[in-house]
């Protein structure tokens, strides 16, 4: 199943001492990039919540956040009173040996100082718990994001599809105009030599001329690349409904098709075939841009 790369999914849970807010949101990536933002308290958590979301995605960049907030009941940090303490008696002592006035006790600053204002240290089974809950609290937030990423996907979908057919459509076009393009040489490098040789008397052979346009024929036959551009199509379109992720095998197979087409416009010796390869190739540019997106 084709899906995006970009993506949202969040899930809220109130626990008894602690409130758990949990946002995920993906966005594009060659490859898969994890980075996971979580209070200090939680910190214990963030391996195999990383495995949880690796197990779920596979490709792009994924940045989870997760909050936590005081339920009342409990206090998500402890205060070092001994080291606020410590920095008191410090201020106390600058003071004394500088004939200062005592210091005024700003506590809000205090708090802020290094050790002061600590996270709460929580027990092996509140961590326990407390793991329980942000694991099923992450895998509904990724079912989210998986409904989006599969809604965005059948998006994507479409417009490669679409891309797809008028590519499909533009070979049609030029399938048989090899003949004309042979045709055409034949003809006028006939009427070109016979203008040359006229005043001379002679008249070209017919075997030379013919090896002539066979060797141009060969040079601009664009038939096998036509057959492999549809070829890939077909390709593009089988991978496209797979059930495995499919990003990197479209970005190479668009790769591909680029390359057939190129190989076609070196060849085209005709300006019609010429404007067909221009549009083919601004259409294979679309599916390169939007397989970017792809999971």
């Amino acid at each position: 199943m084709l899906k995006s790369m970009t993506g949202f999914g969040d899930s809220r849970y109130e626990a008894e001492k602690l409130s758990f807010m949990v946002e995920i949101k993906t966005v594009n990536n060659k490859y898969l990039k994890v980075s996971i933002k979580l209070p200090d308290i939680l910190s214990f958590a963030e391996t195999e919540l990383e495995k949880i979301i690796k197990s779920n995605v596979c490709r792009g960049s994924v940045y989870c956040n997760i909050y936590v907030k005081d339920s009342g009941t409990v206090n998500v940090s402890d205060i070092n009173h001994a080291a606020a303490m410590h920095y008191y008696d410090n201020m106390l002592e600058i003071a004394r040996s500088t004939n200062m006035d005592k210091p005024h006790l700003d506590l809000a600053r205090l708090l802020m100082l290094p050790g002061v204002c600590q996270p709460k240290v929580y027990s092996e089974d509140e961590n326990k718990q407390f793991m329980e809950i942000l694991a099923e609290q992450i895998s509904q937030a990724l079912v989210k994001l998986n409904d989006m990423r599969v809604h965005e996907g059948q998006a994507l979908l479409n417009d490669l599809r679409k891309n797809c057919e008028f590519i499909k459509v533009t070979l049609d076009k030029l399938e048989g105009m090899t003949h004309e393009v042979v045709n055409r040489y034949r003809d006028k490098l006939e009427s070109r030599v016979n203008e040359l040789l006229a005043s001379a008397k002679l008249k070209v052979d017919e075997d030379t001329l013919l090896r002539e346009v066979a060797v141009f024929a060969d040079k601009c036959d664009i038939n096998e690349e036509i057959s492999r551009l549809n070829a890939h199509l077909v390709q593009f379109d089988k991978i496209c409904t797979d059930e495995e992720q499919v990003g990197r095998r479209l970005d190479f197979l668009t790769q591909e098709m680029l390359r057939e087409a190129n190989t076609i416009a070196s060849k085209a010796n005709n300006a019609q075939i010429s404007q067909f390869v221009v549009d083919i190739k601004v259409a294979i540019d679309r599916l390169r841009e939007q397989v970017q997106n792809v999971e």
